[in-house]
């Protein structure tokens, strides 16, 4: 098991944070399986650049900690040194390795030899966070230079463990699962919302760029990211789609809300109109969506980047939406104009 031995509160990402050790049997048997979930977005670096470590595991080193992360909003704000060791044995399986998985695949690699210790101690520190927003905040400023795993696979790490994890009434599937079989009417992909859910933690919606190395790219996505204000943030990602499944229920913003930057623009300006938008049923979303798309419709597409422009105007129409609501559909034309005219 893993044995608490301290306990404190992360004022920034409003978690608890544990210092704890197990054993590398364990760790091997309960923490091990936990990076399979992310198979699809990391590969394991080469071994050679872990031979070292693992001839030291063999000759009994002490491995530095790793991280495992939960989410969960009522053990976030608890110092009780039983009920967080209770909760952290008991959940194992819906945790996450935000730091050491290289070295749980090296302990693995050392472990089929006839002198492996498996009861050698292995540090671990614990983070459990109330939302997946801050928890994702952590992991960046964990692995920022680290480059096996990049702040986008991460994002869409987290992303995937929300809508697995959570009851959040819409249905997902990924571009893996359509090779097998047709995705559900309505459905969403899963690749869509990771990136809403980019557009939501850097608070912009343009995160890609064909002209921009990978690398530069997620080192601007990992800036954005610490940037925003997203520890401050009363809103939560898992908010926003609570949204999402809410106006899906009417099939016209069911189906706005699917093209993914409409998706995008919606998740930064549901940011900043929660309030109001709660506020709206499906029906009345739905006729929103419409006049946007007349709208829209009267744009000249020669002269725009037609993705980008769709994104920037989605973002400004959700988040002004008490304005939008009350114009007819001429205003709302003329606004668009004026906000895709080029200087």
């Amino acid at each position: 098991m893993i044995e608490l031995y301290g306990v404190s509160h992360d004022a920034v990402i409003k978690s608890a944070v544990g210092q704890a050790s197990t054993n590398y049997r364990f760790a091997l048997d309960r923490i091990f399986p936990l990076i399979d979930k992310f198979q699809e977005q990391r590969k394991v670096q080469r071994k050679k650049f872990y031979e070292r470590l693992r001839g030291d595991i063999l000759k009994g080193c002490q491995m530095p900690p790793i991280t495992l992360a939960f989410v969960d909003e009522a053990m976030a704000s608890s110092l009780d040194s039983k009920a967080l060791s209770d909760f952290i044995n008991n959940n194992i399986s819906q945790g996450y390795v935000l730091d050491g998985m290289q070295r749980l695949n090296t302990l693995s690699d050392a472990s089929i030899e006839n002198d492996f210790d498996d009861q050698l101690k292995l540090p671990v520190n614990v983070i459990i966070a109330e939302r997946y927003d801050l928890l994702l905040y952590r992991m960046i400023t964990l692995n920022n230079g680290q480059k096996p795993m990049t702040a986008r696979h991460q994002i869409e790490m987290l992303t995937k463990g929300m809508l697995d994890i959570g009851d959040i009434g819409i249905n997902v599937f990924s571009e893996k699962e359509t090779e097998t079989a047709k995705p559900p009417p309505g459905s969403f992909r899963r690749s869509d919302i990771a990136e809403a859910y980019t557009a939501f933690l850097t608070d912009s919606v343009h995160n890609q760029n064909a002209r921009i190395i990978e690398s530069k790219l997620d080192e601007i996505l990992v800036g954005k990211v610490m940037d925003s204000d997203i520890t401050e943030s009363e809103i939560s990602f898992h908010d926003i789609l609570g949204l999402v499944a809410k106006f899906a229920a009417d099939v016209k913003g069911r189906d706005w809300l699917r093209l993914g930057n409409n998706l995008i623009g919606f998740t930064v300006g549901a940011k900043r109109s929660y309030g109001t938008l709660s506020k709206f049923d499906s029906e009345r979303f739905g006729s929103l969506t419409e006049l946007f798309e007349e709208a829209f419709e009267a744009i000249n597409v020669s002269k725009v980047n037609v993705g980008k422009t769709r994104r920037e105007l989605s973002r400004d129409f959700i988040e002004k939406v008490d304005q939008f609501a009350a114009r007819d559909v001429d205003e709302v034309t003329e606004a668009f104009h004026e906000a895709t005219l080029v200087d």
